[in-house]
């Protein structure tokens, strides 16, 4: 007896800079800074030094998932 096939998870995890994995749901807000991204993961908000880097130069893939975005 075949089983059917299990739904692709929606859930998407993206690395960060510092090899950090994230889950894509849980960000709260991204802000832009020349070829880096700045990612916020707090429920209440980040400060300078609270969030997570992702740029172009390092993190290629996870720089252009996000960076569609701001296009």
């Amino acid at each position: 007896m075949n089983t059917p096939e299990e739904p692709e998870s929606k859930i998407r995890y993206i690395k960060t800079d510092n090899n950090t994995i994230l889950n894509e749901q849980c960000i709260k807000w991204v802000k832009k800074r020349n070829e880096c991204l700045e990612v916020c993961m707090k429920g209440n908000g980040c400060f300078v030094g609270d969030t997570h880097i992702i740029c172009k130069s390092q993190s290629n893939t996870a720089y252009n998932m996000l960076n569609k975005h701001f296009e």
